[in-house]
């Protein structure tokens, strides 16, 4: 049996994993999704949310499971995996990116989506007054997001995306001690992405030791939950 755990991206929560931890668990593994401070079912204030209190929560969560896990981050997840294995990478068997960003030392997540040319995400942003947070345009959702879900998973996702915090991703990500480089990892790029596009996807797998292909867009976790699986299944298998 393996272990998972899964971290969602920008503005999502532990909701959008559901599918994938249904089929995990019915595959006789344990899969554990998780909230980060300040989203989905957390209720933790957005001025209070840092790059650092994102990672105790997981770190936390991995030191709490009973062995190493594969950790799974989609999208801007991939900052966050990448921090708890520079933190502890012996709670970790692999790190899978899922059209996620994978970060370089010294540099924060803004500085490398600045990078992301091409992609729509960066003209759908609407700032809060306080500018503490984003959320992405309502009529931008579909497009950028969800282009291959059904009409349910859309309602869901509007149901329950929050702003995204904007201090932790103006954070330099910093290695520990070049823990990130011991641990293995696996990037799974998305040919249809409108959020990342696949040209920034293969710059960034470049640093990863393999790399799976999916056709969908940036959310298979959606769209695609049972070929999504059968990935993390074949990777809990290396």
């Amino acid at each position: 049996m393996a272990e998972f755990v899964l971290v969602h991206g920008s503005w999502h929560g532990a909701w959008c994993w559901y599918k994938v931890v249904n089929r995990l668990e019915a595959a006789g593994h344990s899969a554990l999704a998780v909230d980060l401070p300040g989203l989905g079912a957390d209720g933790t204030p957005l001025g209070e949310v840092t790059l650092d209190l994102w990672n105790d929560e997981l770190v936390s969560v991995l030191k709490n499971r009973s062995e190493p896990v594969i950790l799974v981050g989609h999208s801007r997840g991939g900052l966050n995996i990448s921090l708890a294995a520079a933190t502890v990478p012996d709670r970790i068997k692999r790190l899978v990116y899922l059209c996620a960003f994978v970060p370089e030392s010294g540099r924060s997540l803004f500085e490398q989506a600045g990078e992301n040319t091409g992609s729509e995400l960066a003209t759908a942003l609407v700032p809060s007054a306080d500018g503490l947070s984003t959320v992405v345009a309502d009529s931008r959702l579909q497009d950028i997001f969800y282009a291959d879900c059904s009409d349910d998973d859309l309602t869901l996702a509007r149901l329950c995306l929050k702003p995204e915090p904007l201090a932790p991703l103006n954070t330099p990500f910093h290695d520990r001690e070049d823990n990130l480089s011991s641990v293995a990892k696996t990037y799974v790029e998305c040919l249809q992405d409108r959020a990342i596009t696949i040209e920034t996807q293969r710059r960034m797998a470049s640093r990863c030791d393999s790399v799976v292909t999916m056709d969908t867009s940036h959310s298979p976790f959606f769209s695609t939950p049972d070929a999504l699986v059968s990935v993390l299944l074949d990777l809990a298998g290396d």
